[in-house]
């Protein structure tokens, strides 16, 4: 602990790097989102996310065992007060492609939208379209954006909670026009790792509540539910994401996923984790 506690901000920032760097690499391999010759978007945003990814794969570009060209852009919504400047400012130091794209979703949002109803549905619509077009453009063949474990986890349960359907965000996913294919580098990594770590390269941050629709949002209940099983519960969140890359179709309740009429065994045994949240677990097989 006292190592830990005398480390230098300077090997902090190497060790989340390699592991940030470790952890992007894997999910790159097992889900094949970049292969040779690929022209990659990556989408920034201005946060800590989008930041990240893109340090990431500036750094596997120049490692990686295939060749792929990056290309960055920006969408301006025209929402008040954004810091046009920051973004421009910071890509002129980094020798990749940046693009900015100026639309004013924010005043079609502001209209369609009720007051006090959030704006983020049909602002990411907007926005996902007009990166899609650009996209094919710009002759990319895969679209990054910057979410996290965390992200894919927060969807799974809003998914649960509010939708009746169990479905995260996948990383890496083909569009249904066919024309895109988005991918998700980040997949592995946990958001706190990537706070860190954008804290400790100083980000130039650019905040999300510009639009002022951040607030009272379900995806901050989930949010914080999540945080608080993770300091209470070490360990949980990682099975929970493990879960999700463990599936046993017919142990769920889908006839549509698995065929129940059959007489053929899964032959997949039932097995429940112990959690340190709720004791020990007996399993009985019927």
């Amino acid at each position: 602990m006292q190592e830990k506690a005398t480390r230098s901000p300077k090997d902090q920032r190497n060790r989340l790097q390699k592991r940030l760097q470790r952890e992007t690499g894997r999910a790159i391999a097992d889900f094949s989102m970049i292969e040779d010759g690929d022209r990659v978007m990556v989408c920034l945003s201005g946060g800590k996310d989008s930041y990240t990814m893109l340090d990431m794969l500036q750094i596997l570009q120049h490692r990686a065992p295939v060749s792929f060209e990056l290309i960055a852009v920006n969408l301006d919504q025209k929402q008040p007060g954004f810091p046009e400047h920051v973004l421009p400012d910071y890509m002129a130091e980094q020798g990749v492609e940046f693009h900015v794209l100026e639309k004013d979703t924010y005043s079609i949002v502001k209209e369609k939208v009720p007051e006090g109803k959030t704006t983020c549905g049909l602002c990411s619509r907007l926005r996902r379209g007009i990166l899609y077009n650009f996209a094919e453009e710009q002759g990319v063949t895969k679209i990054a954006l910057g979410h996290h474990r965390d992200d894919i986890l927060e969807t799974l349960m809003l998914n649960m909670f509010h939708g009746g359907t169990l479905k995260a965000m996948p990383p890496k996913l083909f569009s249904d026009d066919g024309r895109n294919t988005v991918i998700r580098p980040l997949a592995y990594c946990r958001e706190k790792d990537i706070e860190a770590y954008s804290e400790l390269r100083e980000f130039p941050i650019i905040p999300c509540n510009l639009c002022g629709s951040q607030e009272n949002l379900q995806r901050q209940m989930v949010k914080d539910l999540l945080n608080d099983w993770d300091h209470r519960f070490p360990g949980r969140i990682e099975n929970m994401f493990r879960s999700i890359q463990n599936v046993a179709p017919s142990h769920l309740a889908d006839p549509k996923l698995f065929d129940f009429g059959g007489e053929v065994s899964s032959g997949e045994p039932e097995v429940v984790s112990p959690d340190p949240g709720y004791g020990r677990v007996e399993i009985v097989n019927l």
